[in-house]
């Protein structure tokens, strides 16, 4: 039976979608999109598993510990906008990002679900499948260079998440054509590419990124969209199994990573690659051109669970965007004191991919409007 707390909540989520829906506003309220961004290229950042909202971008200082968690929340260049104290870099960079606290839905809080909403803006359903944002780019704008693909998937496409169903990367009906190239980041030769793989081979590798999976890729992001590709998505991670991803319900066995990892390896991994990849794109001229996105499936839960570890937890999340002219230093939504459901505009999940797709110039596949305070 649910508690007269979750009806509330979920009764507040679905007459804000409603109302959305029915009257053009936003989910949180606000009037429809106005205005253009000078995004030309995007870069998405899909941070598999389902990063804490509480350990990276919405850190609740005030709570009791089980909530708070065992960080600390640090300033940023932002006055009154804190971060988790494991996001240093991006906190010194807050004036360049967007942050949005209060992204849900209210589908089963399972990885796919989230997968879908926030990359294709639906739930597959009878069958159809909805294509990939980067699959939409490459329909519809084709390739800006003749020998660079339109769309790059690096360095793989997602794994097994738990549940055998559609994870929102694919091209449904646009057609194989639409299909992201991939980049093997320890090959020499690319995918049927040699003239990327010139391109990107004759760069050193460049140590701020880290040296590590996720700091080359960031680093071949940046090459890749500077050589002429319009759309990379970028997995930190490839799976949840037998492997460090932000899915941290400590359980041990194949699902064991914890908080501590968080501390050690996740977000200095992460906030080094993303500041890293901020100041390049800046450093070249092409940040005003180049949306930059990254975001999970869901968040987590807002009480630790007893390992120490948090589950998974679909009523709020954060997520950033950049670049692109959007307004650096903006908050978009808040959560409540436990970054457990929104407090203020609650932004849906399919809402954010219409963000997006309105952004980067193609039509929306969501329902949902987009933000319009980004614009």
């Amino acid at each position: 039976m649910l508690s007269n707390h979750e009806v509330n909540r979920r009764e507040f989520i679905r007459q804000g979608a409603i109302g959305a829906a029915a009257t053009g506003l936003s989910a949180g309220g606000s009037v429809a999109l106005g205005g253009k961004t000078n995004a030309k290229n995007c870069i998405f950042v899909f941070l598999t598993g389902g990063p804490s909202q509480l350990e990276t971008f919405d850190p609740k200082p005030d709570a009791p510990a089980e909530i708070r968690g065992p960080f600390r929340a640090i300033s940023t260049a932002v006055p009154g906008l804190a971060f988790s104290e494991l996001l240093p870099g991006l906190a010194a960079r807050a004036n360049d990002l967007s942050v949005i606290r209060s992204i849900f839905h209210d589908q089963a809080p399972i990885h796919e679900s989230g997968q879908q909403l926030v990359q294709t803006g639906s739930l597959a359903c009878e069958g159809r499948e909805y294509p990939h944002l980067g699959a939409m780019v490459s329909a519809t704008f084709g390739r800006r260079e003749p020998n660079m693909p339109a769309f790059v998937m690096l360095p793989t496409a997602l794994g097994s998440t738990g549940v055998n169903m559609y994870q929102g990367q694919g091209v449904g009906h646009l057609g194989q054509e639409h299909l992201p190239a991939t980049l093997q980041l320890d090959k020499t030769f690319w995918g049927g590419h040699p003239s990327v793989a010139s391109s990107l081979n004759r760069k050193a590798s460049n140590s701020s990124f880290g040296m590590n999976a996720f700091g080359r890729s960031c680093q071949a992001a940046v090459d890749l969209v500077e050589a002429g590709t319009r759309f990379v998505c970028l997995n930190m991670f490839e799976t949840v199994f037998n492997s460090l991803s932000w899915d941290c319900h400590a359980d041990g066995g194949s699902l064991a990573t914890n908080l501590k990892e968080y501390r050690t390896s996740i977000c200095p991994m992460f906030d080094m690659g993303m500041s890293t990849m901020l100041d390049e794109l800046k450093l070249r001229g092409m940040l005003e051109s180049t949306l930059v996105v990254a975001v999970g499936e869901f968040g987590r839960s807002p009480v630790m669970n007893v390992r120490g570890g948090r589950d998974h937890h679909s009523g709020v999340w954060s997520g950033i965007l950049a670049g692109a002219g959007l307004p650096g230093g903006a908050v978009i939504g808040s959560s409540d004191a436990m970054g457990s459901e929104p407090a203020e505009r609650p932004v849906h999940a399919s809402s954010l991919h219409a963000t997006i797709a309105k952004a980067i110039g193609i039509a929306p596949q969501s329902h949902m409007p987009a933000i319009s305070e980004l614009f």
